[in-house]
């Protein structure tokens, strides 16, 4: 049986559901939990449609399609109605959402051939966002409907440059790395050892993860305010949405937001996500007084000690092509976008639509930095 949610009542109450199901499909990940979703939408999708998919077989729930109606929809021009994933990308601000997929339980297959059934009736333009690159379902869904008509596109989205943990200590794992990058991070945490008494430790208590958050915030916008302007706490949707996940986190045994302390004085901070055996590099900031200490540097150095001392098997740096994530990483994972256009007449329109959108946009883009 396939049922429609589109209310958030319906979407809080799936929450054992939900979590008891990912933990079954072999795309758990921690941007597929329903704590990150769910708290995505009520404080920055709240303003669109959840348009989640559910298969149930004998009651017991087999998938969940986490989708969200968005885009552009005039009253008589259904072409231009747009369905894409719970998290991804919005104008009204991103948490950085990655490995977004359809949940389906391990050996379901016949839970996701009724989801594309169900999207082939419907009829709906599919942008799907930030999937990864390999064995996902949205892969497999993408693919079910290519065969039955639509037109399918897929084109990269980044890459997470990843560290492969396993096996190692923190100083092999340091041996891995280029002589220069290595010799710079074990002179930058000597240096600091022997100035200041040195404290990196996470967040553990709800009052320390309260503070830790503020700390964050403030150090990262410092750091930011030299360089420009950062768009990852500029609004308060953002904030609350990583006050509120925060303490979920921390709750669930997630949390791994970490101070470093000088002499007692906040330095730096660090905010990360152990999930499973992968422990995800989120943000950081760090006080530009203490910056010809390194002390970004020494927080990203000593989380993966951390990550290491608790047996994570990797370190997930996230999507984003900065030079410094590559000194650290040992490899990358792909990340997709597919846009799926149904075999009708709208679906002809939306893809017009689509391809005008990406002429026109590097356009307005030039005209606007020079007018």
């Amino acid at each position: 049986m396939i049922d429609l949610v589109t209310d958030g009542a319906s979407f809080a109450a799936l929450e054992q559901e939900w979590s008891a199901l990912l933990v079954e499909s072999p795309g758990d990940t921690l941007f597929l939990s329903w704590e990150w979703l769910f708290t995505w939408w009520r404080h920055l999708g709240s303003h669109l449609r959840p348009a989640l998919l559910t298969v149930r077989d004998e009651g017991r729930l087999q998938a969940v399609a986490p989708f969200v109606r968005h885009g552009w929809q005039p009253r008589r021009l259904r072409f231009h109605k747009t369905v894409g994933f719970l998290g991804a990308p919005l104008h009204a601000g991103n948490v950085g959402s990655d490995y977004l997929d359809v949940v389906v339980r391990r050996d379901s297959t016949h839970a996701l051939a009724e989801l594309v059934a169900e999207i082939a009736a419907r009829g709906e333009v599919l942008d799907l966002a930030q999937v990864r690159g390999e064995g996902s379902a949205a892969g497999t869904l993408a693919a079910s409907l290519g065969l039955a008509g639509w037109e399918v596109r897929s084109s990269p989205a980044g890459v997470c440059p990843v560290v492969d943990l396993r096996g190692h200590t923190w100083e092999s794992y340091l041996l891995t790395r280029g002589r220069e990058h290595r010799y710079a991070v074990q002179r930058k945490l000597r240096a600091l050892k022997r100035r200041f008494q040195v404290s990196f430790e996470p967040a553990r208590t709800e009052g320390e993860r309260a503070d830790a958050l503020r700390v964050l915030i403030d150090l990262h916008e410092r750091r930011w305010s030299e360089k420009g302007s950062s768009d990852a706490f500029h609004t308060p949707a953002l904030r609350a949405f990583h006050e509120d996940f925060t303490r979920l986190a921390l709750g669930r045994g997630w949390l791994r937001l970490f101070v470093l302390r000088l002499d007692g004085i906040a330095a730096a901070a660090l905010y990360a996500l152990r999930y499973g055996e992968t422990f995800f590099f989120y943000q950081a900031g760090f006080d530009p007084a203490f910056g010809r200490w390194g002390v970004g540097t020494a927080a990203l150095a000593l989380s993966i000690e951390s990550a290491i001392g608790e047996g994570a098997k990797a370190y997930d740096l996230l999507h984003g092509e900065e030079e410094y994530k590559f000194h650290w990483a040992n490899g990358t994972r792909p990340l997709l976008r597919y846009s799926l256009f149904p075999p009708r007449a709208h679906g002809y329109v939306a893809r017009t639509f689509a391809a005008a959108r990406a002429i026109v946009r590097p356009v307005a883009r030039r005209v606007l930095q020079n007018p």
